[in-house]
């Protein structure tokens, strides 16, 4: 007598270009190259908007004719606008950020010179903001959690509003006026000694700080009344361990879209502090470049600066998707 066999029903493979992993990454990765393509093109377009002749402005009106014609010549100013922008993208793949039209130097040999002391100012100010906003904004939340702690509240929510308000730049010269010139204490120009970098570091971190301080209280007081925090205070947990490695893990994930905002405004906020400061670095190079009319030289900067912010924003993506992979890939 043959033997019934059962088969057993088959599971649906999952294949690699439907997996969520997969498809995350792809989506990150097509709005990181579209966001690219849109800032390589501004940053083309920007030279040819510019009302006037750019290599007349950036020599000057004494300059002879002749020498105007040979540098349009030189730069393909001359050629169609499709074939200039075919060469500008030709030029960029290969590392060919083009001349300095006032220096003569290489645009490339300049932004690789003065780029390391701006990554410097920004990463530096980036962790004394995270290093202060962390833990101010986690023993304010213990603080005024269940509506305790009125007037302390106020008080700090205040502090935080006024100071993540004023711009950068003002700090930064109210920092030079007290600890430079009334005190002496600090130097308040170059990145020569390791003093010289509290002051713009500072400037830098202060509002971020304010800012980040009070997103985490108020994420801290959220998860402080969640059930797991119950349960865990029902266990009679350490107040450390209940605070430290239940609340805190979770309070900094929503915090951290805002850290990766905040690192990337601290990229952009260079330009006016490295002024202030007369700090070596792409923000006092941008600066002087459009005084002196220097189109290539800003066209580089401003790929540089938008390509560190895309970067940015692209890893906290990525950070996010990692420490809550649930909601963030099934959101995608």
């Amino acid at each position: 007598m043959a033997q019934a066999t059962t088969l057993a029903p088959s599971t649906p493979r999952v294949g690699l270009t439907t997996h969520p992993w997969v498809r995350f990454g792809v989506r990150r990765l097509g709005r990181l190259l579209v966001s690219l393509w849109v800032l390589v093109t501004a940053s083309f377009l920007m030279i040819h908007l510019i009302p006037g002749d750019p290599v007349r402005a950036a020599l000057g009106p004494t300059a002879p004719a002749s020498l105007v014609t040979a540098r349009r010549a030189e730069m393909g100013l001359d050629d169609p606008l499709p074939v200039q922008y075919w060469h500008y993208l030709q030029h960029l793949f290969t590392g060919d950020l083009g001349t300095s039209l006032v220096s003569q130097l290489p645009v490339s040999q300049i932004v690789s010179q003065r780029l390391p002391a701006t990554l410097q100012l920004a990463l530096l100010a980036f962790l004394v903001a995270i290093a202060v906003a962390v833990p101010m904004g986690v023993v304010m939340g213990v603080l005024t959690r269940r509506g305790h702690g009125r007037r302390t509240e106020l008080a700090f929510t205040t502090t935080s509003v006024i100071l993540g308000i004023v711009p950068d730049f003002l700090i930064g010269v109210g920092l030079v006026y007290v600890f430079g010139v009334n005190l002496g204490w600090l130097p308040v120009a170059g990145n020569g000694s390791p003093d010289a970098y509290v002051l713009p570091v500072l400037s830098l971190a202060i509002g971020p700080a304010a800012i980040l301080s009070r997103i985490v209280r108020v994420e801290m007081v959220s998860v402080l009344q969640a059930d797991f925090i119950r349960t865990a205070r029902a266990k009679r947990l350490p107040s450390r361990t209940v605070y430290l490695s239940h609340a805190l893990p979770n309070a900094l994930t929503a915090s951290l879209t805002l850290g990766g905002l905040i690192l990337s405004a601290m990229v952009a906020g260079t330009v006016l502090v490295e002024n202030v400061f007369a700090w070596p670095g792409l923000g006092s190079t941008i600066v002087s470049s459009i005084l002196n009319k220097d189109y290539q030289v800003v066209q580089a900067v401003v790929i540089v600066y938008g390509v560190g912010v895309l970067l940015v924003n692209t890893a906290v993506d990525v950070a996010l998707a990692l420490l809550d992979p649930r909601s963030t890939i099934r959101e995608d």
